[in-house]
């Protein structure tokens, strides 16, 4: 496992045998990158493939919101549009539930 070096000033987290010479996010100087601990760094590595996960739910959930648009524009007769906005709020959940998840990564640091 590399290590990993976040920046103090706006988060960024680099992997590399050193922190960069200027954050690529918000340019500040190498002195302002802290390197994580193991444990730190382990949860940043465990939780990458659950982050992008919900990152292509909220995606899917998109278009999902998107179609039901169209399905709701053309209003066929009534059942049919009440299927599509019953989708639509449940899409919305969906979408809301992982940006949820997402940010209680961050929040706990494995981002």
């Amino acid at each position: 496992m590399e290590p990993m070096f976040r920046c103090t000033q706006c988060g960024y987290v680099h992997e590399g045998q050193d922190a960069p010479d200027v954050c690529p996010k918000c340019g500040a100087p190498k002195e302002m990158f802290k390197r994580l601990d193991d444990e730190a760094a382990e949860k940043i590595y465990a939780s990458d493939i659950t982050n992008d996960i919900h990152m292509e739910i909220i995606t899917h959930a998109a278009a999902i919101m998107d179609l039901c648009d169209e399905g709701i524009e053309l209003a066929l007769d009534p059942p049919c549009v009440g299927v599509f906005e019953k989708t639509m709020n449940a899409a919305w959940i969906m979408k809301k539930r992982s940006k949820a998840e997402i940010a209680g990564h961050v929040g706990k640091g494995k981002w």
